[in-house]
């Protein structure tokens, strides 16, 4: 519980969809090394949620009356055990992302270093508004260029037509999150990019981040950046909208109409991801 399990679409469904672009590309993929990237990067971010959440503890982020983990205001964990959870769970993560650059190449190392290194540098970066792009980084632009070359033993740029639309959804995670606790992260003195822009644009911003991967894909796909049946994520729209309405209940319904919008928004990461890479599996099958 301490790692948050029900958040790990937003690490997970980037690697899965890469793998599966790949294959749609006729591109040979080590399917071997594509598991190994999917369980490392569940590590990576396992490691990089207890230890965000052990900052939070420590700095005074999360107390009795906010939305947060409460594995550590509970008192059903003390602050060493999570530190020691954290640090075990990135060496374990080092130590399986060294044995792929071993069998890859030392190209992946600085895709490895850099993921490690925001992982770290994510409560510091986070308390100054800068968490949405280091989710942006560590869990769309990195691990899909990443798992494209441990996969095929090279890089394939053309995986970023589809980091956006996943890595939109999974910083909507986080907005939502940083939406809600506006008030609370303000009285510890933090900054978050939605208390900068103000709790009105910061619903607005959401709203964006849900609607924009089905407007990416419908544009890129008419462009031929991507394949048309991409689109078939529509049938998740619903599950985005929905989320919207929450967010937007807001308004009349208070914060507790928000107070679970992030695994929520998880939810429809997992929904739509599954359904983009049925669709590039189609278009390897067909």
């Amino acid at each position: 519980m301490a790692t948050r399990p029900w958040s790990f679409p937003a690490s997970s469904m980037p690697v899965l969809v890469s793998m599966m672009f790949l294959w749609s590309q006729d591109i040979e993929v080590s399917w071997g090394l594509g598991f190994m990237a999917l369980v490392n990067i569940i590590l990576v971010h396992a490691a990089g949620n207890v230890w965000s959440d052990y900052f939070d503890y420590k700095k005074g982020v999360d107390s009795d009356d906010t939305y947060s983990v409460r594995t550590l205001i509970s008192g059903q964990f003390t602050p060493r055990e999570v530190f020691t959870l954290s640090v075990t769970l990135q060496i374990l993560a080092v130590a399986m992302g060294l044995l792929m650059v071993y069998l890859t190449g030392i190209t992946l190392l600085w895709f490895g270093l850099a993921g490690i290194a925001l992982s770290l540098l994510y409560p510091p970066l986070k308390y100054a508004a800068l968490g949405d792009l280091v989710i942006m980084a560590c869990y769309a632009l990195l691990p899909m260029l990443g798992t494209t070359f441990i996969c095929s033993g090279y890089i394939v740029p053309e995986v970023l037509w589809l980091a956006v639309p996943v890595g939109s959804i999974t910083v909507a995670i986080l907005h939502s999150n940083n939406t809600r606790d506006i008030e609370t992260d303000g009285r510890a003195k933090i900054h978050t990019f939605a208390m900068l822009t103000g709790r009105q644009f910061a619903i607005g911003m959401y709203i964006f981040e849900l609607v924009l991967p089905y407007l990416w894909l419908i544009i890129t796909a008419f462009m031929g950046l991507v394949s048309p049946r991409t689109v078939l994520t529509l049938i998740t729209l619903p599950i985005a909208l929905g989320n919207c309405k929450k967010m937007l209940s807001y308004h009349t319904e208070g914060i507790k109409a928000i107070a679970n919008l992030d695994e929520a928004t998880a939810k429809l990461q997992l929904a739509f991801s599954l359904v983009l890479a049925i669709s590039l599996i189609t278009d390897a099958l067909i």
